[in-house]
């Protein structure tokens, strides 16, 4: 929506699709694993040392990361396309590896917003937007302008 690749009615809708998602997989692991409801369903939440900054800043980096890999390798027809499961497969991985003790590595809100709903427990939930919105929303006007201008 950013880079301008999508309509404002499909993005919404984009998001829309997301959040539903996210509530209905909350839920069918309410249904199928023992002893869930006494979890956070994996929800997030800072670490006991992490100030609200610097977990917003790590949302925000680790958003960043995801969104330009995924514009470098799927979005872009100059990308490698082949490897962009791989390629995104691996930021995921990398990303998880430095931001889960961090703030739970969400790098999207609706994958926060699932268990939030279901398990009501929204402290500091505002970072798991800001932070996603605000990399991605960078990460998607830094290659439009960077990149794709010398493209076009």
């Amino acid at each position: 929506l950013v880079s301008k690749q999508i309509s404002m009615a499909r993005g919404i809708l984009y998001v829309v699709h997301q959040l539903g998602g996210a509530a209905a997989g909350a839920v069918l692991l309410l249904a199928v694993v023992p002893g869930a409801g006494e979890t956070t369903l994996g929800g997030h939440s800072l670490a006991p040392q992490v100030s609200l900054g610097a977990g917003l800043l790590t949302e925000m980096l680790l958003s960043f990361g995801l969104v330009f890999v995924i514009f470098t390798t799927a979005m872009d027809d100059r990308g490698l396309r082949n490897l962009a499961p791989l390629a995104i497969g691996l930021a995921v991985l990398v990303e998880n590896l430095f931001g889960i003790p961090i703030t739970g590595a969400s790098m999207n809100p609706a994958r926060s917003f699932g268990p939030a709903l279901v398990t009501w427990e929204w402290s500091n939930h505002w970072l798991y937007w800001a932070g996603p919105f605000l990399g991605a929303s960078l990460a998607a006007l830094t290659y439009r302008c960077i990149f794709w201008v010398r493209r076009d």
